[in-house]
């Protein structure tokens, strides 16, 4: 196995600017300095505390090659057998944007409050094919079954409690949730963002991410509610989501435990809105 560490301080695009700008206003600038003697606070601000995500470079069997595994844990919270939920990346993503908007702030402030038990995410490369085999000999799905718990034992965390995933990663997400049933190891959580459920075979068609409209049947999550388990699932999209018509047939079929439909598009503002409730929903199901 060729292993590469790198350890972050946030994810996201966002989170250079974000970092910038805390540094400033927390008085690694003039401005900030001078802002904080005009309020009056004396004394150094300590350190925003943020995430510690650490990226390794490992070999997938059942991919047939190198993959990105990510994980992103709470500061200053014991490692050993942290429980972790499996974090889908939707299309054209990887392990390392897998995360949505402000997860890795809020998931580091739920903790940090004692809102929620300490838990981690895990993210993988998964490819564009809906975490499926699409193309023999690539399949992320046995990937997530079969290796990820192994890597995350090696590194000492805990088995996957849970499965996230946004977009594509939501379908995943469903699919693991059924994959993790019929192994009679059902996952105690399932959370999907915004997920990528489409009703037209045409325009699922153009994803080249199945081999004909028969495979897509087989493995559409909405045309199989009653074989995902009884595992809790919660599904959060905007009104305006591009897949909101197969998202709203989803919760009047699957009547899952969460069910949020808020204001809002296919987009990192959406995503925003709700991952504070999905970091909830997960903390109420964390194996203690």
């Amino acid at each position: 196995m060729v292993t590469r560490r790198t350890v972050l301080t946030a994810l996201g695009g966002t989170a250079l600017a974000t970092a910038g700008i805390t540094a400033a206003w927390h008085g690694d600038a003039p401005l900030g300095e001078a802002l904080r003697h005009a309020l009056g606070v004396a004394g150094p601000v300590p350190a925003v505390k943020r995430a510690v995500v650490r990226v390794d470079r490992v070999r997938s069997h059942y991919r047939g090659g190198d993959v990105d595994l990510l994980t992103m844990v709470p500061p200053g919270v014991p490692t050993r057998d942290l429980p972790m939920s499996i974090l889908l990346h939707g299309r054209f993503g990887t392990a390392r944007t897998a995360s949505p908007g402000g997860m890795a702030e809020v998931l580091v402030s739920a903790v940090g409050r004692g809102q929620v038990p300490p838990f981690g995410f895990v993210a993988v490369d998964g490819g564009d094919h809906y975490w499926h085999e699409n193309v023999p000999g690539d399949d992320p799905m046995a990937m997530l079954l079969e290796e990820v718990p192994r890597w995350l034992a090696e590194r000492g965390f805990g088995a996957p409690f849970a499965c996230t995933g946004v977009s594509m990663g939501g379908f995943g997400a469903l699919l693991y949730a059924r994959r993790r049933h019929e192994r009679r190891e059902p996952t105690r959580a399932v959370a999907a963002i915004a997920p990528a459920l489409l009703t037209d075979w045409a325009e699922m068609a153009k994803r080249n991410a199945f081999a004909d409209e028969a495979q897509w049947a087989a493995l559409d999550p909405l045309k199989n509610v009653d074989k995902l388990g009884t595992a809790p699932i919660g599904v959060w999209a905007g009104d305006r989501d591009n897949f909101i018509t197969g998202t709203r047939r989803f919760i009047a079929d699957a009547k899952p435990t969460v069910a949020s439909i808020v204001p809002g598009g296919h987009n990192d503002a959406l995503y925003r809105k709700v991952v504070p409730d999905v970091i909830r929903f997960l903390g109420k199901r964390v194996p203690v």
